[in-house]
């Protein structure tokens, strides 16, 4: 249980410093918002490139990924569901649903397939499904929604090639395909810029939470009611009955993918809501419930299953 202690209090502490930064105003009034832009236009961005541009993509062809894929699947297409018929709108509904489906594979599912799955790379298929597929495709759902004139057709089609995370992502996964060597001058400095991603996304969440109601709260409470039980109780339940029923895993193979289905939603949620201005509350409030509910269900997963 090391792993889902230590990746957890890693979480927690750069969190509670960014929401003493926010407490005592040290960025200023703009500083969530500037965090917020410079993770989203320049170091995630960056971070994706240097990450997927040094992976095997060979990874993604395996049972355990498409378990990954109809789970995500499921969760955000009952998400959308409820949202069509309560009518959320497009963009509301397009932030729950990754809140309901999107796993923290990068900050946290790390640090625990290291200590919990005993292998790093168990982590690689979940983090590219979400970086190639997942996050272009919301996030042209989330350009192609936003108000006012969208231009012509041709321009609406090349939406995902303006978005920096969906460049970042699809310039990485060009070069891993090609097998082009990046020189280090070049490489280096990419990779210093990315390393500012996670902390920057952190403490600007941190940041977010003061003054801010108790979760759960106001007309955002059962949004983030159900996104909540999707990710930690749906999502985790769903990948285990499609693991074991369906793909015959056993053992290590379906504890892999059942802890990293139980895994929260990830912090950089809450990025795309800020950098959209749409749901925040709903990303804020749904990121920071599932953070802690999470624990318990990653402990019992392990003790189950491991």
């Amino acid at each position: 249980m090391q792993g889902v202690l230590t990746g957890f209090a890693v979480i927690a502490v750069v969190i509670a410093v960014g929401y003493g930064i926010g407490r005592r105003g040290h960025l200023g009034e703009h500083g969530r918002e500037v965090l917020t832009k410079l993770a989203f236009h320049v170091a995630s961005p960056a971070l994706l490139f240097t990450t997927l541009a040094g992976t095997d993509l060979s990874v993604i062809f395996s049972s355990r990924l498409l378990v990954t894929a109809l789970s995500t699947a499921a969760m955000a297409g009952v998400f959308v569901a409820v949202a069509a018929v309560r009518r959320w709108g497009v963009g509301y509904a397009t932030i729950g649903a990754l809140c309901s489906s999107y796993v923290n594979s990068g900050n946290l599912g790390i640090p625990i397939a290291v200590y919990v799955l005993g292998d790093a790379s168990l982590v690689a298929p979940v983090l590219l499904f979400q970086l190639v597929l997942v996050t272009p495709a919301a996030l042209t759902v989330l350009d192609l929604s936003g108000e006012g004139d969208k231009g012509p057709l041709w321009r609406r089609l090349l939406t995902p090639l303006r978005n920096p995370i969906a460049v970042g992502s699809l310039a990485g996964v060009l070069v891993s395909a090609t097998g082009v060597r990046i020189p280090a001058p070049v490489l280096d400095p990419l990779t210093l810029i990315g390393g500012m991603s996670v902390p920057a996304v952190l403490l600007a969440f941190g940041i977010s939470l003061c003054g801010s109601t108790l979760p759960g709260r106001g007309p955002d409470r059962n949004p983030v009611l159900l996104s909540v039980v999707l990710k930690c109780c749906g999502q985790p339940a769903v990948a285990w009955a499609l693991a074991a029923g369906v793909f015959g895993l056993r053992g290590a193979p379906l504890l892999d993918v059942v802890v990293t289905s139980a895994l929260p939603a990830a912090q950089n949620l809450y990025t795309y809501a800020s950098a959209y201005r749409v749901a925040e509350r709903l990303a804020r409030d749904a990121i920071l419930v599932s953070t802690v509910l999470s624990v318990p269900v990653l402990v019992v997963v392990a003790a189950v299953l491991g």
